[in-house]
């Protein structure tokens, strides 16, 4: 199991990495609040996913948000790492995400 501190590290590299790349933001066209919650930690992080990129990445939950991740710690290393697609984690139950269906065509395109 990972640590608190390693999925806040994962989640920072994911959005350095969807900042980094400039047509992330030409083909994700979202402005919406996003939680993440580490199942086996039991810990959230919140943020915003805005022009392709995650900002004002912060602790704890934000039972508002509009965009709702669930996944477990080793899951998110691996994803972050490229060892396990989003697909695969989501196909198998190992990752989960809300949002409305109009916002999951487009999160889609990340994935």
């Amino acid at each position: 199991m990972a640590t608190v501190e390693q999925c806040r590290q994962a989640l920072g590299e994911l959005a350095g990495k969807l900042a980094g790349s400039p047509e992330t933001a030409a083909r994700l066209d979202l402005d919406r609040t996003l939680a993440c919650h580490i199942r086996d930690l039991d810990v959230a992080f919140h943020g915003r996913l805005t022009g392709g990129r995650i900002v004002d990445l912060t602790d704890g939950d934000d039972p508002r948000a509009k965009i709702r991740l669930g996944i477990g710690s080793d899951d998110l290393l691996a994803l972050v790492a490229g060892e396990l697609t989003f697909a695969a984690a989501w196909a198998s139950g190992r990752a989960s995400v809300k949002a409305s269906l109009g916002d999951l065509l487009k999160l889609r395109k990340l994935l």
